[in-house]
């Protein structure tokens, strides 16, 4: 067999191994940063840095074993150059007994601030391993993933929350109106579980089951998500063409209160709806104790989603509330789960409202697009060095390149405040303000441990400090 890849040495991009040549002599710290300069959205909801500490950083993380076989691999790796920093791991490990001398402060989790402020800090807190901060940029800067998907994902929710208060008579369903479809969609189970956790820092609605597991081990969270019985194609073509009423009749009865999802587009989606609903099974559904929630699968969307309403209104009636948008009866709904991303689930919503029907008539469901339709550079997220000691004096530090003045980095030593209410980020000699980030980590040990709720509320009280 070979190494298992839990081996901190090795959780790094291969120039790291190199670093600790390079800094000037006499460096005995080095600080960094991590920030969204900017992207697709104008706000960064921080999210995921817990989950990464508590996987790969916290505690113990080095012994020898570790120590002799990164040496053989690397070796090997720069064809017998001798690279590896055997005499700084080994320090580690017998005067820290194996645990990272690093301090890291962060914004709480949940915060949600505008791009170009500082998420969180990284330091050597031993003047003897300053080359460890930047060391462990690679594993720290994969937060960048579940930000972004808890970003993607807040943004969509506050566009659905725009439309169901201006259709609407009730915000209720808005924490149920995003579902998460992307299990299968996702690069790997553990991306799933972390980006589909992600997502469930602004709605209440999954199907990918090891989010619910990510939750629990990282979050303290013991039911993180809700789902609903529902159909795919493999169980309604099995009946055949002609046997689609039969099968919707035949899963209401083994499935007789609560929701229940049926696909309807395997054949002809308006004859399904019209006719079969509509029609042939139009009393059971009326009388079922529960909602039957209608799911169009093809199509382009908005146009989908408005016939399938029309048709659905045109058979089993609506009301109209107070704000003048129709509304379908309670026991029956729609749910569009294809094609789902920010773009499209605008759109969609737009061509409802200017059809007259409620945005509370509808779920979306998002798969690739919610976990998957994202890079680092979405929000453009990056890890750069601030600050350093040579020689005992501290020395300011940035990149500035004249090809690209966005990829300025800030100097010094950071501090994020309020400022009106608002984040700002500033070096730590320029206020007198309480930090707003949290000591979360120190020399192997988690400081602050948030669990699932506190997130969730600050998400959506956007308060920065509990």
């Amino acid at each position: 067999m070979g190494p298992e890849l839990n081996n901190v040495i090795l959780l790094a991009d291969s120039y790291k191994i190199s670093h600790h040549l390079q800094y000037p002599p006499g460096t005995t710290r080095v600080y960094s940063y991590f920030e969204s300069r900017g992207g697709k959205y104008d706000k960064t909801v921080f999210f995921g840095l817990q989950y990464i500490l508590k996987k790969w950083l916290v505690g113990q993380v080095l012994n020898q074993q570790m120590i002799d076989e990164a040496e053989i691999i690397l070796n090997r790796h720069f064809k017998g150059a001798k690279l590896f920093n055997r005499e700084g791991w080994e320090y580690i490990l017998h005067e820290h007994k194996g645990r990272l001398p690093l301090r890291i402060r962060a914004a709480p989790e949940g915060s949600v601030l505008p791009t170009k402020n500082v998420l969180f800090s990284v330091e050597n807190t031993d003047p003897k391993v300053p080359w460890l901060t930047n060391y462990v940029e690679t594993v720290l800067v994969q937060t960048w993933y579940p930000t972004t998907v808890a970003t993607g994902s807040y943004f969509q929710k506050l566009k659905i929350a725009e439309y169901l208060s201006e259709t609407a008579e009730s915000m209720d369903k808005l924490p149920i109106m995003l579902h998460d479809f992307g299990y299968r969609g996702s690069s790997s189970v553990e991306s799933a579980g972390i980006g589909g956790l992600a997502h469930l820092v602004n709605f209440e609605g999954s199907d990918t089951l090891a989010a619910l597991f990510t939750a629990e081990k990282y979050y303290g969270e013991n039911n993180a998500a809700f789902s609903v019985p529902a159909t795919e194609h493999s169980t309604m073509t099995s009946w055949g063409r002609d046997g689609e009423s039969a099968a919707v009749r035949y899963i209401m009865d083994k499935v007789p209160t609560g929701p229940i999802s049926i696909v309807s587009d395997s054949y002809d989606i308006f004859n399904m709806v019209e006719h079969i609903m509509g029609e042939e099974l139009k009393e059971k559904i009326e009388s079922r104790d529960g909602v039957l929630i209608v799911r169009p699968d093809s199509g382009e969307p908005s146009e989908m989603v408005l016939k399938t309403l029309n048709l659905i209104g045109e058979k089993f009636g609506y009301t109209v509330n107070s704000l003048g948008y129709r509304v379908l009866p309670p026991y029956i709904s729609v749910v569009q789960g294809d094609g789902i991303c920010y773009e499209s689930l605008e759109k969609i919503l737009k061509v409802m409202k200017e059809n007259r029907w409620s945005a509370e008539n509808l779920c979306f469901g998002s798969g690739g697009a919610l976990l998957q339709k994202m890079d680092r550079d979405t929000q453009k997220c990056a890890y750069k060095c601030s600050y350093v000691e040579v020689d005992g004096k501290g020395i300011d530090v940035f990149k500035d390149p004249v090809t690209d003045h966005k990829k300025k980095s800030k100097k010094g030593r950071l501090v994020l405040i309020k400022q009106d209410g608002e984040f700002q980020t500033v070096r730590e000699e320029e206020t007198t303000q309480e930090d707003e980030m949290f000591l979360v980590f120190e020399n192997g040990e988690l400081v602050k441990d948030w669990s699932l709720s506190e997130v969730r509320a600050r998400a959506w009280s956007r308060k920065s400090k509990d």
